[in-house]
């Protein structure tokens, strides 16, 4: 299986040039998420599967996590899975698994916050939307025991350290 993946900036961070030269690139992006796809053994393996990432500022994550959350405030990282019929995805060369949309200023804050690297929370946030994608949850109790293990390993074989140490949530 392989990945298409699409980047975008918003618009609206491109003044921020200290937050834009610290935006990985495409190539990390891709990276996290094809280490995500392949642990959690996703999608057809004779198809190519393609993944949108939107880099939005607080504005317009806060915008989305309002109307498609009921959460009035910016988050770290949205996932918008593609909702398609079973009949449609046979017919399709490439399988598209979803948007994700991560914020620039939320993800930057919480590394500062949590003494994290500023990379290793991308690469985090990367994991943790595309396996939201792929129907992982962390909601109950029981759900975040198999979700959060899983991104533990995948971040682990990517060469960074658990993102739950020393978090007081």
């Amino acid at each position: 299986m392989s990945l298409d993946l699409w980047l975008e900036i918003d618009d609206e961070l491109a003044g921020n040039s200290a937050l834009i030269a610290d935006l990985p690139g495409e190539a990390d992006f891709l990276c996290w998420a094809e280490a995500a796809l392949a642990a959690a053994a996703a999608g057809p393996a004779s198809k190519s599967v393609t993944l949108d990432i939107r880099i939005v500022s607080e504005s317009e994550s806060q915008a989305l996590n309002r109307d498609y959350r009921g959460k009035d405030k910016p988050t770290n990282v949205l996932s918008f899975p593609a909702e398609l019929p079973p009949e449609l995805i046979a017919e399709l060369d490439e399988v598209p698994i979803g948007d994700l949309a991560i914020c620039a200023e939320v993800v930057a804050r919480e590394a500062l916050e949590q003494g994290k690297p500023l990379l290793a929370h991308w690469a985090h946030m990367t994991v943790h939307g595309v396996l939201h994608l792929l129907g992982h949850d962390h909601i109950e109790e029981a759900d975040a025991a198999r979700m959060e293990p899983l991104e533990i390993t995948i971040l682990a074989e990517l060469g960074w350290d658990n993102p739950y140490d020393d978090e007081s949530t």
